[in-house]
C-alpha cells in the first residue's frame, strides 16, 4: 500500500472518529432540553392525576424518535420541535390567586401608607399547639416610620448547611417588630419539592407576621430546624421596609411564580437592598446556607467576634423554647445575642 493511500486511510478514519464525536455532543446537548420538558410535564401539567403519565409519554416518545427515525438530521429536529411545544405551552402558565391554600399563607397582607404612618393588614399572629394544630389569627397593625430603629436577620435551617431559609424582621421599638418571610404558596395537602421549585409548581407568597409566630414555629413547633440572630448595619431601614410594604401590595394585586434559582426567599431579599445588589455575584447567593458568613465578611452584620463564635451566639432555639408563650419573647430571644446590647 503506498504513502498517499495510507494517509487517506488515515484521514478518512479521523473523519468518521470526529464525525461520532459530534454526532454523540449533538445528542448530549439535548439531554438537558429533554430533561428539562420532562420535568416540566411532571411537575406543572395542569391535570396533576395525569402529570407522570404526560412525562413519560413524551420521554418514550423522544426515545422512539432517536431510536427509529433516520437520518440522524431529522430526529435531532423531532426532539428540538417537541421541547420547543413543551416550552411555548409552559410559558404561557400563569400564577392563580385563589386556590384551596394552607391556612398560613391563605389571606395576603395588605398595606396602606400614609406620610409617616403605615396600616398593615391581616397580619399573621397565630398561636400553635403543634404545627398543623393551631388558632388562626390575623391582626391590624399600625406603625410609625419615625419610630422604625432597625432590621435583622433571622436565617433558618432545616437540613443541610448548605441551605437557608432568610427572614427580616423590623423593629419600631415600642410599636413592636413586624416580620416578611418570602415563601411558596402552598395549596391543602401539598408538600415543598426543591425540583418543582425550578418550574412553575407554586407561587410566591410574602407572610407578614408577628415574630412569636413566624419564628417560633420554626423553634418551638417543627422538627429539626435551627435559627439564628443577626443585627443588620448600614441599612436604609426605612427604604427597605416601604420596598417591603410595595411588594406585599404587588403580590396582592398580582400574583408571581416563585422560582428556587431566580425568584425565592434570598434573591427577592437582595433585589430590593443597596449591599444586597452588591452581593449578587458571589455564590453564597444560591448557596444561601453561608449567607451569613457572607454577610459578615462584608461588615454588614457584628463582627466583634470570629465568626464561628458569633454564630453560636446567634442561636436562639433554646431561648426561644424556654421564652414560649411570653409577651416579651422577642425581647428574650436576643439576650446575649451580639449587636444588640445588653
Amino acid at each position: 500500500m503506498s504513502e498517499t493511500e495510507n494517509g487517506s486511510g488515515w484521514r478518512g478514519k479521523a473523519r468518521r472518529v470526529a464525525g461520532l464525536v459530534m454526532g454523540g455532543l449533538g445528542w448530549g446537548l439535548l439531554v438537558l432540553p429533554v430533561s428539562w420538558a420532562f420535568g416540566a410535564l411532571w411537575f406543572d401539567f395542569p391535570w396533576a392525576e395525569h402529570s407522570a403519565p404526560a412525562a413519560w409519554l413524551f420521554l418514550i416518545g423522544v426515545l422512539v424518535v432517536v431510536l427509529r427515525v433516520r437520518p440522524f438530521w431529522l430526529a435531532k429536529g423531532l426532539v428540538v420541535l417537541a421541547v420547543l411545544v413543551v416550552a411555548v405551552w409552559w410559558l404561557t402558565l400563569q400564577p392563580r390567586q385563589f386556590r384551596d391554600w394552607k391556612p398560613g399563607v391563605m389571606l395576603p397582607a395588605k398595606a396602606v401608607v400614609e406620610g409617616d404612618e403605615v396600616t398593615l393588614y391581616l397580619v399573621r399572629n397565630f398561636d400553635y399547639r403543634t404545627e398543623e394544630d393551631f388558632v388562626a389569627k390575623f391582626e391590624l397593625r399600625k406603625l410609625s416610620l419615625s419610630h422604625l430603629e432597625g432590621v435583622d436577620l433571622f436565617v433558618n435551617y432545616w437540613g443541610s448547611e448548605l441551605m437557608a431559609h432568610p427572614i427580616v424582621s423590623f423593629d419600631f421599638g415600642e410599636q413592636g417588630r413586624v416580620c416578611f418571610s418570602i415563601e411558596t404558596r402552598m395549596e391543602k395537602g401539598e408538600s415543598y419539592s426543591a425540583i418543582g421549585g425550578l418550574y412553575r409548581r407554586f407561587e410566591m407568597f410574602l407572610v407578614v407576621a408577628e415574630e412569636r409566630d413566624v419564628i417560633r414555629l420554626r423553634t418551638n413547633y417543627r422538627k429539626g430546624e435551627d435559627v439564628y440572630l443577626y443585627r443588620l448595619r448600614k441599612q436604609d431601614s426605612r427604604a427597605l421596609f416601604l420596598d417591603y410594604v410595595a411588594q406585599v401590595n404587588e403580590l396582592a394585586e398580582k400574583p408571581r411564580w416563585y422560582n428556587a434559582v431566580t425568584n425565592n426567599c434570598t434573591t427577592a431579599i437582595l433585589n430590593q437592598t443597596r449591599a444586597g445588589r452588591l452581593m449578587r455575584r458571589d455564590w453564597r447567593v444560591l448557596v444561601n446556607g453561608y449567607m451569613d458568613r457572607l454577610l459578615y465578611e462584608r461588615g454588614l452584620i457584628d463582627r466583634s467576634l470570629p465568626f464561628d463564635e458569633l454564630k453560636k451566639l446567634a442561636h436562639v432555639n433554646e431561648r426561644a423554647r424556654a421564652a414560649d408563650q411570653d409577651a416579651d419573647f422577642s425581647e428574650k430571644i436576643r439576650a446575649g445575642v451580639p449587636g444588640f446590647g445588653g
